[in-house]
């Protein structure tokens, strides 16, 4: 009986304006597989267990779900307009899609065993950043155009409350700590200049905190895996900000390509991966030491909006 192949660290970084995903070995930061989607390719989450990959077509009004065995989509998925952000449940059974135009404002939620919509959620206005507590019960978004989170009930498919971050704070980006006990919001703030983090506490649903990053504006954000560390993305100045989550101050800058958008990191915590629009690539960073030691060419205005890095156990 020949051997099984062992697992992969893949990531799928979705390139809007090529309308594609570019699959990176990041064992040896080797593009894979191109797989084309939708239209305007955006948001992109992959299921726990690694079998499947989910992403955003902004322009399609669409889902497309890649199965990672072969990297070739199997369905594609209608949703409202302008789908953004999209964050799988810890136990796999569903994917939940932020339509952020402010003619829509709904959270489409696909359960997916079935790949079809079973409930859409009225939240805030232009809902970008979507993310899921690690336990599952609870679902953040962040709505770019009110400066609010919503957070809803899973169980219900219900808003139970809408968190403030203050006045013309327009978030982006959201992740969960992974002992559930903090979200952390990229707020680009005033005119796109003034950025910072808000950090809310779950268990009060307050904002208990704000990190200041100076001069830009914050897009994407991941947590390192065991918490110690939150990645943002400061898109105007072209770097990666390191946030030490224990004092909530920025403790490094790294230089990354032109106009980074989204940010993941793998899983061990290694490494982190940042697309970068304007170089049709993808910045590739030691967290050791917080250094740019590789760069990957991939698509045509590389998003990598969510969580696009994860285990894929190759068939």
């Amino acid at each position: 009986m020949p051997a099984r192949r062992r697992p992969a660290t893949l990531a799928f970084v979705t390139n809007f304006s090529s309308n594609d995903v570019s699959v990176i070995n990041t064992s040896n930061n080797t593009v894979i597989a191109t797989v084309p989607v939708g239209s305007s390719a955006f948001g992109v989450a992959m299921k726990p267990d690694g079998t499947r990959v989910y992403v955003t077509n902004d322009s399609g009004n669409s889902v497309s779900v890649i199965d990672t065995s072969n990297n070739t989509v199997v369905t594609t998925v209608g949703v409202g307009l302008g789908p953004a952000g999209v964050a799988v449940k810890p136990d796999g059974t569903r994917a939940y899609v932020t339509n952020g135009n402010s003619a829509d404002n709904t959270l489409s939620v696909i359960d997916t065993s079935t790949n079809t919509v079973v409930a859409t959620v009225p939240v805030g206005t232009a809902p970008v950043g979507v993310a899921v507590k690690p336990d599952g019960t609870r679902v953040y978004v962040a709505n770019d155009y009110d400066s609010t989170v919503s957070v809803i009930d899973t169980s219900s498919n219900t808003v139970v409350t809408t968190i403030p971050l203050g006045e013309n704070q327009n978030p982006l980006g959201i992740a969960v700590k992974s002992d559930g006990t903090r979200v952390y919001v990229a707020d680009q703030g005033i005119n796109a200049v003034t950025g910072n983090v808000a950090v809310i506490d779950t268990s009060s649903n307050a904002v208990v905190a704000t990190v200041p990053i100076g001069t830009g504006y914050p897009v994407g954000i991941a947590v390192k895996p065991d918490g110690s560390r939150l990645y943002v993305t400061n898109n105007p100045q072209s770097t990666l900000l390191v946030i030490d989550t224990s004092s909530n101050t920025v403790v490094g800058v790294v230089a990354v390509g032109s106009f980074p958008k989204g940010v993941a990191v793998t899983p061990d915590g290694g490494r982190v991966y940042v697309p970068t629009e304007a170089d049709n690539s993808v910045s590739v960073i030691d967290t050791s030491n917080n250094t740019l030691i590789y760069t990957v060419s991939v698509g045509t205005l590389p998003e990598g909006f969510g969580n696009f890095i994860g285990t894929v156990r190759r068939r």
